[in-house]
């Protein structure tokens, strides 16, 4: 990427941080420095680089290597200054407000995450201190409603999609839409950004000017794919465990379009949960779908699910091909569904508690090439803990693809080694190389793609 036209501006508060204490102005200046502001500064940059059809967080920060970013104490609060910054995100000088709002958004969870961890309140070691945790990062960006009547619908899917599956996305989006259900998607481009576009057209038609669009985001990710201007929600998680979580305790139905590992990973997480014997009897509707030049991809991600985790996995996501009308339908009627149970067991609409989810889907996976070369893919182990290990191979494929840090140890080390029962990585193999093919690992117009993984037997 070549450098670009950039522009200094001076910025205050919009959507997040208006009404401030002095202790939170301290706090927020004091992230000015260190490894916080070096954080922020990088998701900062992304969010400001909106539009950008890069998908490469390293490229993305070498292109504006003098935007700094400073915090500065004012009576009413705070402004932030930019020095630098990618000139797209004005116009005439003003802040596009969309981005005014996320860039604030982006500070307040930073600053929230970083001040939790520091007085240290969280109980890390259990699995329901971590959701806590969760809970408490969406209730302080202000994403839980309670009393509103269960209505999120989690779009997952590739950034790296063909022009017809991203018409699909918008199609289905609009038929969700018009049913009076919202969108909540990973929050980038493709798949993330489709079933929005779709869903503010039906809103508009259906005079729903309450509509949201929630985008749920961690570091690494909003690095390598920058937030879509029709998020009104932003909510930056501390790592992509967390993000996941937030999705299945926010949400109240999945849809599933085609992608590639980042789209495999998440599958993976979700059915690892469905899977659980606690959760087995919990109404939560799950849908893949695409067009029907997609039809190829669903089969091979259904052979996937069905060779490697079994028939049980399968039975937990239905399959609908080239009907966004068949898909809203079904949703709407399985969050009626999820609605009831929630009812019967006295469990909030805003967030799901009874969801079990165990500690091996919480904690944060580092995709080093030692810890790739250590997983367990094997079938000695029960259904749910091998997607576990399924979804961390697929993380640390989709960290080496697109986020800062695994592409600067793939440059260094070489590819990852993922090695396990012969069988199932002939599967990983044969879906991997069908992601390849159909040119889902990278955005349209990257050159050719350089696997960042080897599989071994």
């Amino acid at each position: 990427m070549v450098s670009r036209k950039t522009i200094n501006a001076s910025v205050a508060p919009k959507g997040s941080l208006e009404t401030l204490s002095q202790r939170e102005v301290q706090q927020l200046r004091a992230t000015g420095s260190g490894r916080v502001y070096a954080l922020f500064r990088q998701c900062a940059l992304a969010i400001l680089n909106t539009g950008s059809h890069s998908d490469n967080a390293k490229t993305i920060l070498e292109a504006y290597p003098d935007f700094e970013i400073s915090i500065l104490q004012q009576d009413r609060g705070i402004r932030l200054e930019l020095f630098n910054a990618p000139a797209d995100a004005f116009v005439d000088g003003e802040m596009i407000a969309s981005t005014r709002e996320m860039l604030f958004s982006a500070l307040r969870d930073i600053v929230y995450t970083q001040s939790e961890l520091e007085h240290q309140r969280i109980d890390f070691s259990s699995s329901q201190g971590i959701t806590d945790y969760v809970f408490h990062l969406l209730r302080n960006a202000h994403t839980l409603r309670a009393g509103v009547e269960p209505k999120i619908v989690v779009c997952w899917g590739g950034h790296s999609i063909s022009t017809e599956e991203y018409k699909y996305t918008k199609k289905v989006g609009h038929e969700l839409g018009l049913r009076g259900l919202d969108i909540c998607t990973g929050c980038g481009p493709g798949v993330m950004k489709g079933p929005m576009k779709g869903a503010t057209i039906s809103h508009a038609k259906q005079r729903n000017v309450q509509g949201r669009y929630l985008g749920l985001t961690e570091p690494g990710i909003i690095a390598a794919e920058a937030p879509n201007p029709i998020v009104n929600e932003l909510v930056i998680l501390p790592d992509i465990e967390k993000r996941l979580e937030a999705f299945v305790r926010l949400g109240h139905g999945v849809i599933i379009f085609p992608g590639g590992a980042g789209t495999a990973e998440e599958l993976l997480y979700l059915l690892g949960i469905l899977m659980h014997p606690d959760n087995q009897h919990m109404p939560f509707p799950l849908i893949i779908t695409g067009p029907s030049s997609a039809k190829q991809y669903l089969k091979q991600l259904h052979a996937f699910i069905g060779a490697t985790l079994g028939e049980a996995a399968q039975q937990r996501y239905s399959i609908i091909l080239n009907d966004p009308e068949q898909v809203a339908r079904e949703m709407a009627q399985g969050i009626k569904a999820v609605k009831q149970f929630r009812r019967e067991h006295n469990d909030a609409f805003h967030f799901n508690w009874l969801l079990k989810i165990d500690e091996s889907f919480q904690h944060p996976f580092e995709p080093t090439h030692s810890n790739m070369a250590t997983l367990n893919l094997t079938r000695a182990q029960p259904g749910h803990e091998l997607a576990a290990n399924l979804r961390r191979a697929f993380s640390g494929i989709v960290a080496g693809n697109v986020k800062d840090q695994g592409i600067r140890l793939i440059e260094q080390h070489g590819p990852y080694h993922i090695s396990g029962d012969p069988e199932i990585m002939q599967q990983l193999d044969q879906l991997l190389q069908a992601f390849v093919d159909q040119h889902r690992m990278k955005l349209p117009g990257d050159s050719t793609y350089v696997p960042c993984y080897k599989l071994v037997t």
